[in-house]
């Protein structure tokens, strides 16, 4: 079985599993509001408090006409075009690029 495929195979297994997250009250790791690192640390980090003003692509999953399941996916397929694109773009910049150590 080729490389392509498997990674295939396991990015479908991925996909499917999306809905999980639907499942719970708690958060997703890394999505909590700024009263979390408030409650948790006491403070809120400067990075965070400027960070608040960027718009996600998808706001909490949902696009507007389908269900919160459907959003999920949706959200899940973006993210993961987006990762290989970056992934891809960097490795063609700096494919034949010597490193020096």
């Amino acid at each position: 079985m080729s490389m392509k495929k498997k990674l295939l195979i396991v990015l479908g297994v991925l996909l499917a599993l999306v809905p999980l997250g639907v499942l719970t009250d708690n958060p997703a790791w890394g999505e909590w509001d700024l009263d979390y690192y408030k409650e948790k640390l006491g403070f809120i980090p400067q990075g965070m408090a400027h960070a608040s003003s960027i718009k996600p692509l998808i706001p909490d999953y949902e696009v507007p006409g389908l269900g919160t399941i459907s959003g999920y996916y949706i959200s899940a397929i973006v993210g993961v075009i987006l990762v290989f694109a970056i992934y891809f773009i960097l490795a063609k910049v700096l494919k034949g690029k010597k490193v020096e150590r």
